[in-house]
């Protein structure tokens, strides 16, 4: 099959490479499936997602189901006649009707490397537990949770301070390559199908507000991973003076002193050196509420931050 029509399902930043991926490698994107509009911003104006935006600027047709399990989407969808639905970081599941409808199947394109991190939030994960490494996978999808079998992986070394952001830009174009070359392969009957191993597998659940408050009796290590973990967003905060404090870049200056978690030990040139349960963990750029970011040494200097001073 030189060029099937494809049904590409996706609605982030991230699942835009792909998008453009198959568009440039000029195959038939029949329909373009994504989340509806949203409220964003202060004014809560309805927006659409970026592949909507991406889609739209292509002249390919937009489907914007609220449930993909409605019947009336479902008759929508298989009039189409895709020969192969891509997706990425679509949304919602699909059904195993959905699943069955293409004879080429349904792939995803997951930022990890699977079978760790299934889930909503590979990234974030991926960097608050401090792995090293972490990639993109291609998949067969099924009725699980990221649990199809293989197709290709593709990985990139995670540094010491790395972010979130910084992970997920590298991360999309690299699965944007990853995609090309598995419809390739699939095209050409040569896509391999490898089990994932279901004893290696781990998860990425949804963040919670109370994952984002900073515990000062952790390590060192572990709050600079948290805090780089939620950046961009949703942002890692602790309180001072009963206002919270978004905190944004830290870095590591002692991995082993043990003193009282929360405690300011000195203001620096740099920035904050907070006490923790393992370590110090110097604060580098900071939120006050309400407010725009700043460095931690002009917070500091701002409301009369000292030694000794507990931030909860």
């Amino acid at each position: 099959m030189l060029n099937p029509r494809i049904v590409f399902m996706g609605t982030p930043d991230f699942a835009v490479p792909c998008l453009e991926i198959l568009i440039e490698e000029g195959y038939d994107v029949a329909a373009v499936v994504t989340q509806p509009d949203r409220p964003k911003g202060r004014g809560q104006k309805f927006t659409p997602s970026p592949v909507k935006e991406k889609a739209l600027a292509q002249n390919i047709k937009v489907l914007q189901p609220e449930k993909v399990k409605d019947s009336a989407f479902i008759e929508e969808l298989t009039a189409i006649k895709p020969d192969l639905i891509i997706v990425v970081a679509f949304g919602q599941f699909l059904p195993k009707v959905l699943l069955d409808l293409p004879p080429l199947g349904c792939i995803n394109v997951h930022a990890s490397l699977l079978p760790k991190y299934r889930g909503a939030a590979p990234i974030h994960w991926s960097v608050i537990n401090g792995e090293i490494v972490t990639g993109v996978t291609t998949m067969y999808m099924d009725v699980g949770m990221d649990t199809g079998d293989m197709i290709l992986k593709a990985e990139m070394d995670i540094k010491q301070d790395d972010s979130t952001g910084f992970i997920h830009d590298e991360l999309k174009i690299m699965g944007a390559d990853v995609l090309k070359k598995t419809v390739k392969m699939i095209l050409s009957n040569q896509a391999p199908r490898q089990p994932q191993d279901k004893d290696g597998a781990s998860y990425a659940p949804l963040l919670t507000r109370a994952l984002e408050h900073i515990d000062w009796n952790s390590s060192a290590v572990q709050i600079h991973n948290l805090v780089r973990g939620l950046n961009p967003w949703p942002g890692a905060y602790c309180c001072h003076q009963n206002k919270t404090l978004k905190i944004w870049t830290t870095s590591i200056f002692d991995k082993e002193k043990i003193g009282v978690p929360g405690r300011i030990e000195s203001i620096t040139d740099q920035g904050i050196l907070v006490e923790t349960g393992k370590g110090i963990i110097e604060l580098r750029t900071i939120q006050p509420e309400s407010k725009r970011r700043m460095s931690a040494r002009d917070y500091a200097s701002g409301n009369c931050l000292i030694a000794g001073d507990v931030l909860r």
